[in-house]
C-alpha cells in the first residue's frame, strides 16, 4: 500500500468533512495523498441507511479527491477504549504510514467523537512501538492534530481555506440524508436544523480573526515547532 501524507479518522462518515473538508481538498489539490478512515458505518443514525450513507461518503470522497477511504466497521454507539479497537486503528496507521494523523477534538457533545479521539491517540502511540504487534512494521507519526465537529474550542493552528471552501460545501451537501429534511419519515435532528449554516458560520468567524474569509481550526497536545531563521 502506497504511503499517505495525511490520515484522518472519524467516528462516522461525514465527521472529517464537517471538521476539515476544505483543508482536505486544499491538500489533495496540492498533490498530497489523503486518506480517511471512518470507525463505524453510523448505523444508529436517525435518518438514512448504512447503504445510503456509504453512497454519500463515496460521493464526498470523490469531491474532495481522497486517495483512499476505509471503514473499520466498529459498532456505532459502541466505541470503547478497548484493546481490539486500538489495535485495529494502529494497524490502519501502519498500513498507510502517514506523516500526519487527524482525529476529532477530545471534547464534543457526541460521545463517539470523544471516544474516537481517545482511541486514535492511543493508536498513534502504539503504532511506533516495535513490540506491539511485532509482525507489522512500526510507524512514527510526525504530528497528531485534532479537528472540531460540534463544539468549538480554542484552535492552536488555522488553515486558510477561503479559496477552496466551495468544495467543503459540496462535500457536506453530498450527505443529503443527514443535512436535509427532504424525503419521507425524516426525523428532526440537530443535523437537519440549519447545521451546515452553523458550520460555515464557525469557519467564517475563525477566518475573521486572521482577516481572511474562511478558516478551519485545529488543536494539538504537543508544541508547534516553527523555524525563525
Amino acid at each position: 500500500m502506497e504511503a499517505m501524507d495525511i490520515l484522518i479518522f472519524g467516528a462516522h462518515p461525514d465527521d472529517a468533512e464537517i471538521g476539515m473538508g476544505a483543508t482536505i481538498f486544499k491538500h489533495t489539490q496540492a498533490g498530497r495523498k489523503v486518506a480517511v478512515c471512518d470507525l463505524t458505518y453510523a448505523e444508529m443514525s436517525s435518518n438514512g441507511t448504512v447503504e445510503i450513507r456509504q453512497q454519500e461518503a463515496k460521493a464526498a470522497s470523490e469531491i474532495l479527491g481522497l486517495a483512499v477511504r476505509s471503514n473499520l466497521g466498529l459498532p456505532d454507539r459502541g466505541l470503547f477504549l478497548e484493546r481490539e479497537a486500538i489495535e485495529r486503528i494502529t494497524l490502519e496507521i501502519r498500513k498507510y504510514r502517514p506523516r500526519l494523523v487527524f482525529a476529532p477534538y477530545w471534547q464534543d457533545r457526541h460521545p463517539d467523537h470523544v471516544m474516537c479521539s481517545r482511541l486514535v491517540e492511543e493508536a498513534v502511540f502504539n503504532a511506533k512501538l516495535r513490540n506491539f504487534r511485532p509482525d507489522v512494521e512500526p510507524v512514527t507519526v510526525q504530528q497528531l492534530y485534532f479537528y472540531f465537529i460540534n463544539d468549538v474550542y480554542e484552535p492552536q493552528v488555522a488553515t486558510d481555506v477561503s479559496e477552496v471552501y466551495e468544495a467543503k460545501r459540496q462535500a457536506l451537501r453530498a450527505y443529503a440524508s443527514q443535512f436535509t429534511q427532504t424525503g419521507r419519515d425524516i426525523v428532526a435532528t440537530p443535523l437537519n436544523q440549519g447545521y451546515l449554516e452553523r458550520v460555515e458560520a464557525r469557519d467564517y468567524l475563525l477566518g475573521q480573526r486572521f482577516f481572511i474569509r474562511y478558516a478551519e481550526g485545529f488543536a494539538s497536545k504537543l508544541p508547534q515547532r516553527i523555524e525563525l531563521f
